[in-house]
């Protein structure tokens, strides 16, 4: 299933190719992100649209951003709270990130985003319940873009629906990320 799912979604950012070669893309990087968090762990594949945004130039650096559109496929180890018990969730996710980093978009970076997520089913996973499949996604991050448009990070992030429907105790991943910027 996760294979078809995988593969489907990277269908579809090959699809998006055309976007690619326009004068203003759609697109101007993708990712691939792994994470793990308790007895869960998760894929994610991503595209980005930088905002082209300078606020707060100073000293070569700035504050800007990018738009940031993503599946994932969670698989939990202990599902219901039962050891071995396997659970699988889909997370369709849409995310605006702000980037602290270098005038030329090179080098360190740090970055931080809250975004809206859609899960396939809800999550009852290691003592951890999500009592909606609508949830916020927030994150903090740091990493490097080398001179090749290739990019590394690392970030942690938090799901949660914000309190509004009990149980909500939230999920955690930490995350590594790797990025190519066209």
């Amino acid at each position: 299933m996760f294979a078809k799912k995988l593969i489907a979604a990277a269908a579809a950012l090959l699809a998006m190719h055309s976007a690619f070669a326009a004068d203003k893309p759609l697109v101007d990087s993708v990712s691939l992100d792994v994470g793990t968090g308790s007895k869960i762990k998760m894929v994610r594949l991503g595209v980005q649209k930088d905002w082209d945004a300078r606020w707060f130039q100073s000293n070569g650096t700035h504050l800007s951003g990018y738009w940031d559109a993503s599946f994932a496929y969670w698989r939990g180890n202990q599902a219901n709270n039962v050891p071995g018990a396997h659970m699988h969730l889909s997370d369709l996710g849409f995310t605006p990130v702000f980037r602290f980093e270098n005038d030329n978009k090179k080098g360190i970076y740090y970055e931080g985003g809250i975004g809206v997520h859609r899960l396939s089913d809800l999550y009852n996973n290691d003592d951890n319940r999500l009592s909606t499949r609508f949830q916020f996604g927030d994150h903090i991050g740091v990493g490097y873009v080398f001179d090749n448009k290739w990019e590394v990070g690392a970030k942690i992030q938090h799901f949660s629906n914000g309190g509004y429907k009990k149980p909500n105790s939230g999920v955690n991943f930490v995350e590594l990320k790797a990025s190519y910027h066209f």
